[in-house]
């Protein structure tokens, strides 16, 4: 499936402006923000937010793709979050250090938002 280059934008911006307490969102909540429709709309999240993680840390950003978690997982994100982050060098590859890593990354990137 080829990403929809018009996804990414629009996830930062819904990212950006939900209201603090509306954080986290959920993949689905998201993917129902962005009026997705079947089939493979939490794909089609993932796909945004990993470009998204790419671009933030390209630009030394806070990953605002932190402010997104999975449904099951105890209120984290998927793995592929994690993967993704170890891989870019900003999670250790530790998986008991990652979940305090997420942590950290969620509120520096609720900080970094426009206000």
């Amino acid at each position: 499936m080829t990403p929809d280059p018009a996804l990414p934008p629009r996830v930062r911006q819904i990212l950006e402006t939900a209201p603090r307490e509306a954080l986290p969102i959920t993949y689905q909540q998201l993917a129902e923000a962005l009026g997705l429709q079947p089939p493979r709309t939490i794909q089609r999240v993932a796909q945004a937010l990993e470009t998204l993680m790419r671009e933030d840390a390209e630009q030394h950003r806070p990953f605002i793709a932190a402010l997104v978690v999975s449904r099951r997982g105890e209120g984290l994100p998927a793995q592929g979050f994690f993967d993704l982050a170890v891989a870019l060098g900003r999670f250790p590859a530790d998986p008991a250090l990652q979940a305090e890593a997420w942590r950290e990354a969620f509120e520096r990137a609720l900080a970094a938002r426009p206000d």
